[in-house]
């Protein structure tokens, strides 16, 4: 393949150092794609997507009231990243993980980082997602957060930095375990002359941290998977971790609480008693008992039964109130009050809308940055500056003035790229990416993580949601 019409510059290129010298974690992978023709990888791009087509590898997106089914969107050049430094981005991973659930079990409890000051008191009065039913609560170890996918970027010096934590239900880890897959059945030559860390453990170790949480001391506790059903885009996800891990795939309407104050599950033998339920049910559908009184998806009773400690949640109701873009930026404060450390994973710098010198910035330079809605997932609510319209920005600049606390902006990062196949060859796209961090008795990071690319030239916006694609994630032995 000829890459002398590449060119990956002004931003740092995961593959290339510039136009004709590989990265060393990306020598092999960059001798190998040179020695195929444009021909020969428009075969390979067009064997992924038949590739998927059989695995029946789904993505449901949702347009005009309508939800579309469609394969899921993958690019067959993966993205190498060398072990020693994935080593250190898997230590300040734990390392945030550990300070984000402390804070959440001071914050439903004794509230200490809000008396001290360290985080306004006033962002968790009144945040959306402070759930005042958990109250008094600490689940198992002390974990609310089991499950998080912290995105990360890495800038124009080529330094990862934490996006966003995802504390509630995130998604996206079959897909890394999916595109694995495929790679290598499309790339087969490249895993033979390398060491690339493996991903297909994570249900290994997703079972036994669930079953790490449970209450009783059985060998094989009872774990189910609680999904909204087929319409969820993340139903793939769902069946696919619940077939992994040997458990049941369950809706609201297959569990009931007994008089007893216990979970259990419908089935043919009569009821079953269950020990963990792995919940992909946002927190206000989990019982109708205490939030939504029409949820249809959720169990009555749950939450009677949780607070009692007869059934395990993961993740636990509430994480939510960490899962907030204007909490996120205290994180390196949490990690220094609760850690007494330095934050080894940087921040993007922040504003904060609900801050009237930060206000005044983030209005009198719109154009320059990214805006964000604080409970917003999904890429949804954007406001990415030097792309927006007039109108937009406009339209934000009421937004932000009618109720400053639900926003806060960035400056407009250098994503760094890495090449995607087109119909023409190579070209650089965005990308981002998501690892996975299991929480329970122990804390254990992915090996890498779904790597999201904006399939558009020149898109920031990476989010499968809004039409981004993905890659395989390579953690490279050098």
């Amino acid at each position: 393949m000829k890459w002398n019409t590449y060119d990956p510059t002004p931003f740092y290129d995961e593959v290339l150092e510039n136009s004709e010298d590989p990265r060393p974690v990306a020598d092999q992978l960059f001798t190998y794609l040179k020695s195929l023709d444009n021909p020969e990888l428009q075969a390979r791009k067009a064997a992924s997507k038949l590739c998927i087509e059989e695995m029946g590898v789904s993505f449901t997106i949702y347009s005009e009231g309508n939800n579309i089914d469609r394969d899921w969107p993958f690019d067959v050049i993966p993205r190498p990243i060398p072990a020693d430094e994935w080593k250190l981005v898997g230590e300040g991973l734990k390392q945030r993980m550990r300070a984000l659930n402390l804070f959440i079990n001071d914050v439903y409890n004794e509230q200490k980082i809000l008396e001290d000051g360290i985080v306004p008191r006033h962002l968790i009065d009144g945040s959306t997602n402070f759930l005042k039913a958990c109250k008094g609560i600490t689940p198992p170890h002390g974990v609310w957060a089991n499950i998080s996918g912290t995105d990360l970027v890495r800038d124009g010096e080529g330094v990862f930095r934490v996006l966003e934590d995802n504390l509630r239900v995130p998604s996206g880890v079959s897909y890394m375990i999916e595109n694995r897959q495929v790679t290598k059945r499309i790339f087969p030559e490249v895993f033979n002359e390398q060491s690339i860390l493996p991903v297909s453990d994570y249900p290994t170790h997703l079972y036994e941290m669930l079953a790490s949480l449970s209450p009783r001391e059985v060998e094989f506790p009872i774990i189910v998977v609680l999904t909204p059903g087929i319409y969820n885009s993340a139903y793939f996800e769902h069946s696919f971790l619940a077939q992994e891990m040997g458990a049941e795939l369950v809706e609201g309407a297959d569990l009931f609480v007994d008089t007893d104050d216990c979970v259990y599950m419908h089935t043919v033998d009569g009821k079953q008693r269950v020990d963990v339920v792995y919940r992909r049910v946002d927190d206000t559908f989990l019982d109708p008992e205490v939030f939504n009184e029409h949820s249809m998806l959720g169990v009555p009773g749950i939450m009677r039964a949780w607070k009692k400690g007869n059934v395990a949640i993961a993740n636990a109701p509430g994480s939510g109130v960490a899962d907030d873009k204007a909490v996120y930026a205290y994180v390196p404060a949490m990690i220094k009050y609760y850690l007494g450390e330095e934050a080894l994973l940087p921040n993007v710098k922040t504003y904060l809308c609900h801050i009237e010198e930060d206000c005044k910035y983030t209005l009198e330079n719109l154009n320059k940055l990214v805006v964000k809605p604080v409970n917003e997932s999904g890429g949804y609510g954007l406001l990415i500056g030097p792309r927006a319209s007039e109108e937009e920005l406009e339209k934000f600049r009421k937004l932000i003035k009618a109720n400053p606390r639900n926003y806060v902006s960035q400056p407009t990062l250098d994503l760094s790229t890495a090449p995607v196949i087109t119909d023409e060859g190579l070209s650089p796209r965005h990308l981002d990416l998501r690892p996975f961090i299991l929480q329970g008795k122990d804390c254990w990071v992915t090996q890498g993580g779904l790597t999201r690319v904006a399939m558009i030239e020149g898109s920031l916006v990476v989010n499968s949601s809004q039409g981004g694609g993905s890659k395989d994630t390579w953690i490279v032995e050098t």
